[in-house]
Parts: C-alpha cells; sequence; structure tokens
C-alpha cells in the first residue's frame, strides 16, 4: 500500500502546488504507515523524477501522456503498480481533468478545494472550507478497500517539499486505453503579467488600515527590503488601490510563504484562511483586539505609519 501524488511539470520545474501536496503527502504517508509515491508524465518526466524526495517515482515519458487521457492511463498503471490507498494532487485545471478521469474509470470519489487531510480511526478525513471559507467541513470517501479515492487541494496549503533525491525511479509501463481522443500538437507560453505571490518566501500584506493607496510606499518599501512582495486583502482590491493578483483569501489566492507581515488587516475568516498556513505570521495593527491577532505568531499593537518605517529602519541596519 502507498499513498500516491500526481506530480505537474514544466520545462524542468515541478509546480509549486505539487511540491505542496508532496509535503502533505509525505505526512500522511508517515501517519499511516506506508511508503509515497509519486507519478510523473510526459517528456522529461525522468529528469523531474530523479529529483522528488520521495519513496519511490513512477514515469511516463511519452507524448502521449502530455493529453488527459494518456495521463489517466498512467495514473492508474501507478495506483495499480504502487497499491495506492488514496491519490493526491493539486487542484489544477490538468489535475482535476485527469483525477475526474480516474473516478469515472474506477468509480471513485473526489473531494477537492481541501486545505488539509489526516487519517483517523482508520479513516482518511479531510478538511474543506465552505459557506465563504467561514466554517471548515469534515469530508470522508465512501469506498473502504483498495483505491479509496482522489483528494485535490487549494494550491498554497502546505509548505513546498524541497526537492531531492528519489528512493527509487522506474519507468512506468503503461498500456493504451485507446481513450484518448485527443491529440497533442505543442505548447505555447501565455503572455502573463505580474507578480505570482504564492511562489515567494515573504509577503507583506497590506490592508484597509492603511487609508489609501498614497500610503502604498510603505509596505513596498518593506517587501523590497525583506526580498519579498505585496499581497492585499479584498477590501484593498475593491476600493481599487490594488490590483487583483496581489488578493489573498476566498475570493484570492492561498499562500504559504516563510514569513507573513500583516499591515493593517483586521484578520478576517476570508483572509485567514489564504494565509494560516504561513510559516511565520506577524501582525502590526493598532486595535488590540485585532482577530489577526489570535493567530499570529508575533504582534505589535501600534500606528502603522510609525511601526513600519522603524521595523525598516531596524532592517536596513542590520543589513547593512
Amino acid at each position: 500500500m502507498s499513498i500516491l501524488v500526481f506530480v505537474e511539470h514544466h520545462n524542468g520545474s515541478v509546480a509549486a502546488a505539487s511540491l505542496g501536496v508532496l509535503g502533505a503527502g509525505r505526512e500522511l504517508a508517515s501517519a499511516v504507515g506506508v511508503p509515497l509515491v509519486a507519478l510523473v508524465t510526459g517528456p522529461g518526466s525522468a529528469d523531474v523524477a530523479a529529483k522528488l524526495p520521495v519513496d519511490t517515482v513512477y514515469h511516463a515519458d511519452d507524448e502521449r501522456f502530455h493529453v488527459a487521457a494518456g495521463r489517466v492511463d498512467a495514473l492508474a498503471a501507478a495506483a495499480d503498480a504502487a497499491g495506492a490507498r488514496i491519490v493526491l494532487a493539486g487542484a489544477s485545471v490538468n489535475a482535476a481533468d485527469v483525477a475526474g478521469g480516474l473516478a469515472g474509470r474506477r468509480g471513485l470519489g473526489i473531494n477537492t478545494d481541501l486545505t488539509a487531510i489526516s487519517f483517523e480511526n482508520g479513516e482518511f478525513v479531510a478538511d474543506r472550507p465552505s459557506l465563504d471559507d467561514s466554517v471548515v467541513v469534515k469530508s470522508g470517501w465512501t469506498t473502504t478497500d483498495g483505491l479509496v479515492g482522489l483528494a485535490l487541494f487549494r494550491p498554497g496549503s502546505f509548505t513546498p517539499l524541497e526537492l531531492g533525491s528519489a528512493g527509487s525511479v522506474e519507468a512506468l509501463d503503461v498500456a493504451d486505453s485507446g481513450r484518448r481522443g485527443q491529440e497533442f500538437l505543442g505548447l505555447e507560453q501565455a503572455a502573463t503579467g505580474g507578480v505570482d505571490i504564492t511562489k515567494s518566501d515573504v509577503l507583506v500584506g497590506a490592508g484597509r488600515g492603511l487609508g489609501g493607496p498614497e500610503h502604498f510606499k510603505l509596505v513596498e518599501e518593506l517587501a523590497a527590503t525583506l526580498g519579498g512582495e505585496v499581497a492585499t486583502t479584498r477590501a484593498v482590491v475593491d476600493a481599487g488601490w490594488y490590483d487583483y493578483s496581489t488578493q489573498i483569501g476566498q475570493t484570492g489566492k492561498t499562500v504559504s510563504p516563510k514569513l507573513y507581515i500583516a499591515v493593517g488587516i483586521s484578520g478576517a475568516i476570508q483572509h485567514k484562511v489564504g494565509m494560516q498556513s504561513s510559516g511565520t505570521i506577524i501582525a502590526i495593527n493598532k486595535d488590540p483586539h485585532a482577530p489577526i491577532f489570535d493567530f499570529a505568531d508575533f504582534g505589535v499593537v501600534g500606528d502603522l505609519f510609525s511601526v513600519v518605517p522603524a521595523l525598516e529602519q531596524k532592517l536596513k541596519a542590520r543589513k547593512g
């Protein structure tokens, strides 16, 4: 038996969401007492497989594994070869397509938009935020023997696993089901703008407490000093103060930086679910009763217009 993770990659780089799921998979495999196994598909997958620090990595390199049905063939073969109890993946469009295909073939259930998973009393239990992320629903699977089902997780829900080397790398023999119905014609990179805050190790979160867009230089300079990026709340984006690509929370992005500094953010539940898995959380707010202090590791009660410049001055002095 094993825990199986479907790993996505592009141009030799493992997707950040997959690295996060691998981290969750390692903890789950340890709790269950089974090996952690991964599957990588498509051209270049052998090179990617060698970097994954899990017990066994299967790779399927043929170009037919560029399309969903081919990947379903590979995932089914990997699940059988590994004796998988459950399949984990990031909640990307690609992974959802592949997971849906496997679920349909095997009559399995899928739980999606998950933020955590555990093994309790011999069963897998997953957390899924609901009702605008104001509550967390405990979800499970009805199948009890063999492959239980599939779990898809919100990107940024877990701390990414550091790349290393695999215990064992094996080329997977995948029978062609003939169900492709698609043909791989090549890849074309879409033009994108802005910064991907889900990949930053340091984020400085800016809330409504800044009072207006004219004050965002404070957080921008602090983020630059720390080598990080600026993130925001929904209230900030709705007010037109900053770009939507920086929004964290239920209607924005889920992040897990090593350091998150919340400046002028009250810490409503909708924002909390988007950043609560950050490594260290520091809150700066003049309201001592702000909800964010309930889950921050360190808190400063004070005027951000005095605290932030003082903090930046101290950081620059230490660096220089």
